[in-house]
């Protein structure tokens, strides 16, 4: 599998396991002290090739992905789960996951949409029980792995899902999906 676009990871062992796993170009952040070189760099490829933000499913990954999509508007957005990302020592990195699962997640890649129109509402997420009740995590849990838009707060998976383009009956879709396999 070669990827046209320019992947943008944390550290050089995540490099190691894309490569393992595909064809494809990287960048490489360094960590989460985001330089102004390497947002230049990343400025550059989006103009060429295109960019996939494939950070790891933690804190520093979001703020990674946070950092660059902010500054480079457009990106493209690749998420792995974070048990398909974790090692037996309990790290958590694109690095420990295998390359179907990285071959998974840059098949499922979804485009950032720029514009300011959220199709889902606050009063979505609160119907659907994403937010406020006991089983709401783990709804969004199930759901981002559904939908291949990782997990988040309440907060962060309402705006991804809008970010992302995720659609209203698209989510519905997905949820009755999962009600139906737990029934």
């Amino acid at each position: 599998m070669r990827i046209k676009e320019v992947i943008v990871v944390e550290g050089y062992h995540d490099k190691q396991a894309i490569d393992r796993a595909v064809t494809a170009d990287c960048l490489i952040s360094g960590g989460s002290a985001v330089s102004e070189s390497f947002l230049l760099q990343v400025e550059r490829a989006m103009k060429e090739r295109g960019v996939i933000i494939f950070t790891d499913p933690d804190y520093a990954g979001e703020r990674i992905r946070k950092i660059v999509a902010r500054r480079v508007p457009g990106c493209k957005h690749a998420f792995l789960p974070r048990e398909e990302a974790r090692a037996d020592d309990g790290d958590i990195g694109i690095e420990n996951a295998s390359p179907e699962s990285i071959r998974m997640a840059l098949s499922a890649v979804r485009t950032e949409w720029t514009g300011n129109h959220h199709e889902i509402s606050w009063d979505d997420m609160i119907q659907l029980g994403l937010t406020g009740g006991p089983d709401s995590a783990s709804k969004r849990d199930l759901l981002g792995r559904k939908l291949q838009i990782g997990y988040g707060n309440a907060k962060t998976f309402w705006k991804r899902l809008n970010m992302l383009g995720v659609t209203r009956r698209e989510l519905i879709a997905a949820y009755e999906d999962l009600e139906q396999g737990s029934s």
